[in-house]
């Protein structure tokens, strides 16, 4: 059996293997990266149709690199996020090797690096880092038994409303996902039922800035640790249709019906927290904390940004978080199909290695794993907040490529 023997291999050419490649290049480091599918598989097809990025084309993107045909104020759509890694990958020569899925990563006998065993051989390489992202197993609640004649998808299957059977749909899921499939949902006139938890709601744009820069200008991108008691809170923001701020307010008056948190399911009836009035009342005060902060940091600037007196008015409440429905007979409501906007987790049982903590999440310093020459870039939280966003990944992987080089020294 032939061994091919390497210095650095990355796992995976999304956003985080791509600027790995990139920094790895920068740093005369020589390694392979191998994708078991195509370059920026999850965009290709885990991604609904009409996607379009969160943040402004300005933003979303590696810093070496902007957007072609692109007014950098708009919302890059999926296509147009493929191109832009492909053509990134193009623009930097990533050696990249399609098609290659690594089974089993393990330590070499020797103590000299690692066992890649993939579809296409053995790879032996000193360091590896492992780019596969934060989106790996759809996550899918167990409330519903799989025997039921309503169709159940996770929003990484979701494509558009003609997929879906016809007739009523409840989304499951308040973050940017959930509200932006049940939007294009109702607009296709379908009847729509949303599930709201906790989630954060910033606003679009405030006083002349996307919420992004706001993110920037306050030091939030750089916030180096999550507060455990957010830590699956969701964020309600769209780049949908030019950008907007998402209120759930307006998505109660297109005639969608929002609902709490999904908690119990059985003999057709579905049940419902009764947190629906408390979790939109948490999100618009998130709503106005940002407000609050990018007022107070404009008058401690000195700057001379317009007002926008406008962007405080919160309206009443809808009716149905007056009124909450706590139970639903999903045959009666006419509900066919059930779309999980409910989130991912992650999945590394194919690293045979001593490189997790209890909870059996990765244990790494800013990407440098705790087993020598592991690495991980990608995830939620790697570094700071702005980790798993495109030109956050770019940064954690400087860094990293930058620990891979010292090392070798």
């Amino acid at each position: 059996m032939t061994i091919e023997h390497i210095d650095t291999l990355v796992v995976g050419a999304g956003q985080a293997g791509l600027a790995a490649s990139e920094h790895l290049t920068n740093n005369n480091v020589s390694h392979l990266v191998v994708e078991r599918n195509r370059i920026a598989e999850r965009w290709r097809s885990e991604r609904w149709d009409s996607l379009v990025a969160n943040g402004p084309a300005w933003h979303d993107r590696f810093p070496s690199m902007t957007f072609a045909d692109i007014d950098p104020d708009s919302f890059a759509p999926r296509n147009k996020i493929v191109d832009y890694f492909v053509a990134f990958a193009e623009k930097i020569a990533a050696p990249i090797r399609c098609g290659v899925e690594v089974k089993a990563l393990s330590k070499l006998e020797d103590g000299s690096g690692f066992r890649a065993e993939t579809s296409q051989g053995v790879i032996e390489a000193k360091n590896v880092v492992v780019a596969t992202g934060p989106f790996q197993k759809p996550i899918v609640p167990a409330l519903l038994p799989a025997n039921t004649d309503i169709v159940q998808i996770h929003s990484a299957a979701y494509r558009n409303p003609a997929q879906l059977p016809a007739g009523a749909v409840l989304v499951v899921g308040a973050g940017s996902s959930g509200v932006q499939i049940a939007d294009e949902l109702a607009r296709a006139g379908r009847s729509v039922y949303l599930s709201v938890g906790p989630h954060n709601r910033p606003p679009r744009s405030y006083r002349g800035h996307d919420f992004v820069w706001w993110l920037g200008a306050l030091g939030l991108w750089d916030v180096k640790t999550n507060d455990p008691a957010l830590e699956h809170v969701t964020i309600a923001v769209s780049g949908a249709r030019g950008g907007h701020t998402v209120d759930f307010r307006d998505l109660a008056a297109k005639g969608i019906t929002l609902v709490g948190r999904a908690e119990a399911y059985l003999d057709g009836m579905m049940r419902f927290a009764p947190d629906l009035a408390k979790n939109i009342a948490a999100g618009d005060a998130d709503y106005l904390s940002v407000l609050d902060s990018a007022d107070a940091y404009i008058a401690r600037e000195g700057l001379d940004f317009p007002e926008e007196p406008d962007a405080r008015i919160i309206g009443p409440a809808p009716q149905c978080a007056i009124d909450p429905v706590l139970e639903l007979d999903l045959a009666k409501a006419g509900i066919t199909s059930i779309v999980w906007a409910t989130g991912y987790r992650l999945d590394f049982g194919w690293l045979n290695l001593d490189a997790f903590d209890e909870k059996g999440r990765p244990a790494h310093q800013n990407g440098v794993s705790k087993v020598p020459g592991l690495y991980f870039l990608g995830l939620a939280w790697l570094s700071r907040r702005a980790s798993p966003f495109i030109w956050g990944a770019w940064h954690d992987a400087k860094y990293v490529a930058e620990q891979i080089a010292e090392r070798a020294r």
